[in-house]
């Protein structure tokens, strides 16, 4: 069903935020009947039972196990994406009839995907269940949880989406620009003191300290089992604005009924010590703004909305004037701004073109292509594409960002076209101007002390990330038995009688984004591309007398990305000499012919052929001309 923007969203819909009042975290109804379990025994059977006797006795969590009743509910916890990357970060919390839905982000592609523009979640498993969504949760702004929206949101039949202010902000304008936001229906969830009702499940909220405001983490509560994710997380003791997380209050929601399962975001489990505070990574950029002898030109992250504001108010109180430079910079601000997260004079911020009317040591430029982009803004600039700004010795470029896995190479290239043409490059190698939204290891055993959650699942990372979270935790006593780690596609089953991992997984597959294209790139499309795009193609087209089934004329041969045709015309000789031979075998002499038999036959020895020859094995494409 579609939904205008002017439409009231459906009567349950509105009534499920709720202000509790005096009420306990415990769920309520608790002694009501539980609906029967609509798994089979069979399918039981085919699961792998986690040791629930891990637990200490005496427990909180130990006392709620075992506690069974024949054929009770199960709360289904399903990853579509994040489990095994960065990025795509999409789960779908399940129990009875009822689904809530955390994040439908996007991940970007590696660089063996050619043309792709990025990935996106297989929510196959949700169609026919569109009736069953009860609400989905935003966790933050950041693409890689809600950059999928467009897609999925428009294939469930736009559920109802729930999120803090500056997230739904950023959602609306992604909806807008594709079209869609007519059809979206959401609701700002305003403190830490709502509640909402989906269905058996309860959704509760708390604020944490990420790269991004208004991010917040979520408490799922079942009658089983409660689910704490914090969504991306970091300790900040010591933030520029707001205040820090207290994770210890987290600790209520192991209960006895109803022990926890920490669902923790674990990109900095191989990295030693605590996340740098903010505040210090603040002084450090005030330090160098204040100090610069010409312009201060800073990369960043465009979702780095806090960041970019406090930079903003740095210049401003140094009276000098800041030039916001790249698209989604300048939308992510506007969008800040309009809700009141930045507040600084309009004559603050100027257009870029008009930075030559200022003196050099009274501009502070903001901008994107930290991570060596060819067309963003700092690349332009480094390679003097950049319509108004020109390097000069004097400037000072920082990059406020870390280097996503992957870019690595590109990142390095930038750095090295830089320090050619300028004396003042400051990055977190020399200087820390940047700390990344995640925590580190020590943050990880100090969340699980305060937390003290029953069982642990690492979310959103590579799997060996995942793997290194339960090793930290193991250091510190957290049991192993008590240490999930899921595929995508895995299904965790929790009961009062501990945890299962289904036997079966839900099939997950990379759903690419190609331009207008969404999903229509497949594995045979992309392996095409790597192979074009590693030895090149080589195309050959063949006419032959359809009567005689001979070769009329000279194949012609067009290489492109495999070879220069005008340094290898022995090579080519060769070729067209063996694709004769090939033909008169494949026809008899005689025709008629049968194309495909003898483009199978081409392509396979030609391509046998070129490799012996060159070592490299290009996309071989025989094209058949019957005359």
């Amino acid at each position: 069903m579609m939904f205008t923007q002017n439409e009231n969203p459906a009567q349950r819909d509105a009534s499920r935020v709720s202000r509790p009042q005096n009420q306990s975290p415990r769920f309520q109804n608790r002694n009501r009947r539980r609906p029967k379990s609509n798994l089979s025994q069979k399918e039981n059977r085919g699961q792998i039972q986690f040791n629930q006797n891990s637990l200490q006795r005496g427990d909180p969590a130990h006392r709620g196990l075992g506690r069974a009743e024949r054929g009770e509910q199960k709360l289904r916890i399903i990853p579509l994406g994040g489990q095994e990357e960065v990025g795509r970060n999409m789960t779908v919390f399940e129990y009875g009839q009822d689904i809530v839905i955390l994040d439908m982000g996007l991940q970007f592609p590696e660089e063996d995907m050619p043309g792709i523009d990025y990935i996106i979640p297989d929510a196959r498993y949700l169609k026919g269940k569109e009736k069953n969504i009860e609400a989905v949760i935003f966790s933050h702004g950041h693409m890689d949880h809600i950059g999928a929206a467009p897609h999925i949101l428009p294939m469930l039949g736009w559920p109802t989406v729930y999120a803090g202010k500056l997230t739904l902000a950023m959602l609306r304008k992604r909806l807008d620009e594709a079209g869609l936001l007519k059809y979206f229906k959401s609701q700002e969830i305003k403190s830490e003191d709502e509640t909402l009702n989906c269905g058996q499940m309860k959704i509760n909220f708390f604020k944490t300290t990420h790269s991004i405001m208004d991010a917040l983490g979520v408490v799922i509560q079942t009658p089983a089992v409660n689910v704490i994710h914090p969504g991306d997380w970091r300790y900040d003791s010591n933030p520029v604005t707001g205040q820090p997380t207290d994770f210890s209050a987290l600790a209520r929601w192991n209960t006895q009924n109803a022990p926890s399962i920490l669902m923790m975001e674990s990109l900095g489990s191989t990295k030693e010590g605590h996340q740098i505070s903010e505040k210090e990574i603040y002084n450090n950029i005030k330090q160098l703004i204040e100090k610069a002898p010409g312009r201060v030109i800073i990369a960043t992250f465009s979702s780095m909305v806090e960041r970019v504001a406090w930079i903003v108010s740095i210049a401003e109180a140094l009276g000098k004037k800041v030039a916001l430079d790249g698209y989604s910079m300048k939308t992510n601000i506007e969008i800040a701004k309009k809700f009141g997260y930045l507040k600084f004079q309009p004559e603050t911020l100027i257009d870029v073109k008009k930075i030559h009317q200022y003196p050099d040591n009274k501009i502070v430029v903001i901008c994107t292509g930290a991570q060596g982009e060819d067309r963003a803004v700092l690349m332009r600039i480094a390679s003097g594409e950049h319509r108004f700004i020109e390097l000069q010795k004097n400037d000072t470029v920082v990059f406020s960002s870390s280097v996503i896995p992957g870019n690595e190479r590109t990142v390095q290239r930038l750095k090295d076209i830089l320090y050619r043409q300028c004396d003042n490059i400051i990055h977190k190698e020399i200087m820390d101007v940047h700390g990344g939204g995640h925590a580190l290891i020590e943050d990880i055993k100090l969340l699980l002390k305060q937390v003290k959650p029953a069982y642990l699942m690492p979310v959103y990372a590579n799997y060996y990330l995942l793997h290194e979270a339960g090793s930290v935790a193991r250091s510190i006593g957290f049991p192993k038995e008590n240490i999930i780690l899921l595929d995508n596609g895995s299904v965790a089953e929790v009961s009062h009688q501990g945890i299962k991992i289904a036997a079966k997984k839900i099939p997950i597959e990379y759903v690419f984004v190609d331009g207008l294209g969404v999903g229509d790139i497949g594995q045979v499309v992309l392996r095409d591309r790597q192979a074009m795009a590693k030895d090149g193609m080589f195309v050959i087209i063949v006419t032959i007398d359809s009567k005689t089934g001979q070769v009329r004329s000279s194949p012609d041969i067009i290489s492109r990305g495999f070879i220069y045709m005008k340094e290898s015309k022995d090579l080519l000789y060769q070729v067209r000499q063996n694709i004769k031979t090939i033909v008169k075998h494949a026809t008899g002499g005689q025709g008629p012919i049968n194309q495909n038999y003898i483009k199978e036959n081409i392509r396979d020895k030609i391509g046998q052929f070129l490799y012996s020859k060159t070592q490299r094995r290009p996309m071989v494409l025989p094209v058949i001309i019957e005359v």
